[in-house]
């Protein structure tokens, strides 16, 4: 019962307080200097308080269970969450309001009062129009009066999230081909071990001894070792700038975000070596589910690392790189662009893919640099499945 008395004070609201103040001073105005209005005023207020704190009494015993039939959607789908509430005692439990914090708003519920063993089910809708990841919960049961005298919380379940992905669309595998190092291509690089023949040469101090061709050697009468063309399995870059100076507006940068997550999908999917980077760090690129939760928490900042310093930092850090794909808005000016793919290392295909809603598709080189315009998220795939062609 002492636990219990804090809680009920903590209850009162200023308002609450204050008529109570209210009353206690009315009361004694009215009856000290025998003013029977004051007095009459004075007994309303305090009926009116005493009337509120009835509304705290008796437990909130409620069995409430909060559901979500998917933890995962795209941007756009319609998500319905449930509530459920009983009654799992013998006895009948007053009304209460229940309400569920449903990102930055609040879905609330009426409950009337149940009946022993009952229980009443409602649903709401989750928005997911845009991008993110939505916190549902805690649901918490509300007792208060109509005028806001008191307000008593219980909180009765812990909270979820629902992440929202971005849209993606599906890139075939052969539009990659525009990649010029594909997996399994044969570079220049020599190796005592591979798949792709090169050459016979002779031996020489730390050559493996399972490399020796033992028939040239007994030809040439000379140990004659096997050399390889190094195959290289290709290792795809895809770098998301979080700076605002690289996007002109908020629908640009949720476009570059669905071609990024198109590109690091399709990539995954192919068995490739895929890294993902943004301005805020890199992205797991365990599996696809991973890529696109990671992606449906990023957001525009001011201070983050621009477009040029994201490629500084991918080509120090990030090894092997064979392709890489820099995703930007409008904005970032073609200087800019030409000095981020600078920035990496010779035989590295750099490709940036300038996001801008509602712009003409297209596909140019600048020197060493490839640039994929794109005004919808469809036009990804066309310009790639051109710059193959090509």
């Amino acid at each position: 019962m002492s636990s219990r008395r804090p809680r009920l004070l903590q209850a009162v609201t200023p308002l609450g307080w204050s008529v109570a103040g209210c009353a206690a001073a009315l009361l004694g105005a009215g009856y000290g200097l025998g003013w029977a209005e004051l007095t009459a005023i004075g007994w309303a207020a305090a009926v009116l308080v005493l009337g509120a704190l009835a509304h705290l009494f008796g437990r909130s015993a409620h069995d409430i269970t909060l559901s979500l039939p998917v933890d995962r959607v795209v941007a756009g789908e319609r998500v319905p969450g449930q509530v459920d509430v009983r009654n799992p005692t013998g006895r009948r439990l007053a009304a209460v309001t229940v309400q569920v914090p449903v990102g930055a708003g609040l879905a609330e519920f009426p409950m009337p009062s149940l009946a022993a063993h009952s229980g009443i089910d409602e649903v709401f809708v989750v928005p997911t129009e845009r991008r993110g990841i939505i916190p549902i919960g805690p649901v918490h049961t509300v007792r208060a009066d109509p005028v806001g005298l008191v307000r008593l919380e219980t909180v009765l379940t812990q909270q979820v999230e629902l992440y929202v992905h971005p849209r993606t669309i599906a890139i075939p595998s052969m539009s990659q081909g525009f990649v010029r190092d594909l997996e399994g291509q044969p570079t220049r690089d020599l190796t005592a071990s591979d798949v792709a023949f090169h050459a016979l040469r002779e031996y020489q101090s730390g050559d493996e001894r399972r490399s020796i061709h033992w028939k040239s050697t007994a030809k040439t009468g000379r140990l004659m070792v096997r050399q390889f063309e190094q195959t290289r399995r290709s290792h795809l870059l895809v770098a998301l700038s979080l700076a605002t100076g690289d996007f002109a507006d908020e629908e640009e940068f949720e476009l570059a975000v669905s071609a990024a997550g198109s590109l690091g999908v399709r990539a995954i999917r192919d068995a490739r070596t895929v890294s993902v980077l943004t301005s805020s760090g890199p992205l797991s690129t365990l599996t696809g589910t991973r890529l696109l939760d990671g992606l449906s928490g990023v957001d525009l900042a001011a201070g983050m690392t621009d477009l040029r310093g994201l490629s500084r930092q991918a080509a120090a850090g990030v090894a092997g790189l064979s392709v890489a794909f820099l995703l930007c808005g409008s904005s970032t000016p073609l200087a800019a662009l030409r000095a981020s793919a600078a920035g990496f290392p010779l035989g590295v295909e750099v490709v940036a893919v300038i996001c801008d809603p509602g712009a003409r598709p297209g596909l140019r080189r600048a020197g060493g640099l490839s640039l994929v315009t794109i005004g919808f998220l469809d036009d990804l795939q066309q310009s790639l499945a051109r710059g193959a062609a090509a």
